[in-house]
């Protein structure tokens, strides 16, 4: 089989070709894809050829681990059945290209097991459940606190504050520093940093990325408090000791979802507990990815962009 596919053959170097897939096999799904979204941290990374070694990496590659479709084939011992909705994190199935992610193709195959089920009524918000199930991934366990603070209102930092209003926590404080993104907030605040004057945060989330903050959120926590590193930082991390000693600080970082977040967070959006569809800014048809990739990367106003496979 071939496919349609967003290909990376180098760092800003993107565009729609067909390339082939494996065959599947007995545990195997055929999905076509209806929908994918583009991620404005890891993928933003390979996109400038920022990002710092990983296992799995190379050029040319297959990019997106947010997509829903429906399944057109199901192997014998999948489980599934032909026309159920699923949410797809990713796929390595491809001739000649990596699949580090590889969900932002018209067709893919992928192990059955790697799939959720999701109603057909999520459309293309139904995308957006890895983000969302990242998010809850930082929150939930054992000593793990909600955030009081939270850093950036981009889609990550809007999901962490979502998140905690659902489960009845105190509302967080937000910091955002650009204008066009300081509104939305729905049971929260979002304000600028030099307009907070708190020092006794227990716990910070960071949702920006910028490893350079360190020092400032460090001022920032009460004796014992903890930062958690929620996004993804291409440079070492380096903070000054002496204050950090003097709060005990704590450090924490936190990773990709795994299937328990993504069941509770399915559930969620099911209640009409957490909403996801508002958090698309912009849609593309995927013919256009290039012009999609390079406005979901530069322009601050874009949230989150969608990749309509339809249109295909």
């Amino acid at each position: 089989m071939d496919t349609a596919a967003v290909i990376l053959s180098a760092p800003r170097e993107l565009a729609i070709d067909t390339i082939g897939i494996a065959s599947p096999t007995a545990d195997d799904l055929v999905v076509d894809i209806h929908h994918s979204g583009i991620s404005t941290g890891t993928e933003k990374l390979f996109w400038t050829g920022e990002m710092p070694p990983f296992p799995g990496m190379g050029y040319p590659l297959i990019p997106g681990y947010e997509a829903a479709g429906e399944v057109v084939e199901a192997g014998p011992d999948s489980g599934f059945r032909v026309g159920e909705h699923v949410f797809v994190p990713g796929a390595s199935c491809y001739d000649g290209a990596h699949g580090l992610f590889g969900a932002a193709a018209q067709r893919l195959v992928t192990k059955a097991s790697r799939v959720t089920r999701i109603d057909r009524g999520f459309g293309p918000a139904g995308a957006l459940l890895a983000l969302a199930a990242t998010a809850r991934h930082a929150m939930a366990g054992p000593n793990k606190a909600v955030p009081d603070l939270i850093v950036g209102h981009g889609v990550l930092g809007r999901l962490l504050a979502r998140l905690t209003v659902a489960a009845g926590a105190p509302a967080p404080t937000v910091w955002e520093i650009d204008p066009t993104r300081m509104a939305g907030a729905k049971g929260y605040q979002v304000i600028s940093p030099d307009a907070d004057e708190r020092r006794d945060y227990r716990s910070i989330y960071d949702a920006s990325g910028r490893g350079d903050l360190l020092n400032d959120l460090v001022g920032r926590i009460a004796k014992g408090g903890e930062i958690v590193l929620a996004g993804f930082y291409t440079a070492p991390l380096q903070f000054a000791f002496p204050p950090a000693f003097m709060k005990e600080a704590r450090f924490r970082i936190s990773a990709e979802w795994a299937a328990d977040d993504m069941v509770a967070t399915k559930a969620l959006v099911e209640a009409g507990a957490l909403e996801l569809a508002d958090l698309i800014t912009h849609t593309s048809a995927a013919r256009d990815a290039a012009e999609a990739y390079q406005t979901a990367f530069t322009d601050p106003a874009c949230l989150k962009m969608i990749l309509n496979w339809g249109s295909l």
